[in-house]
């Protein structure tokens, strides 16, 4: 597993919680704010995927 899918993986669970709390709070920027980590986060979990095909690719 790359690095970046781990790191994805954190950004979105972060971005889930700011979601909450902005919902629970009533705090529409952070519910935004944690809605923008969580696309942020499945960007970055996509990026470390497509590393991790490469270099399977690569050893074959």
């Amino acid at each position: 597993m790359d690095k970046e899918s781990i790191k994805g993986t954190g950004q979105k669970i972060k971005g889930k919680i700011e979601e909450v709390a902005g919902k629970v709070l009533g705090d529409k920027e952070l519910e935004l704010h944690g809605k923008a980590d969580q696309l942020g986060g499945a960007v970055r979990s996509a990026v470390g995927e497509a590393k991790d095909t490469m270099s399977i690719s690569a050893e074959i």
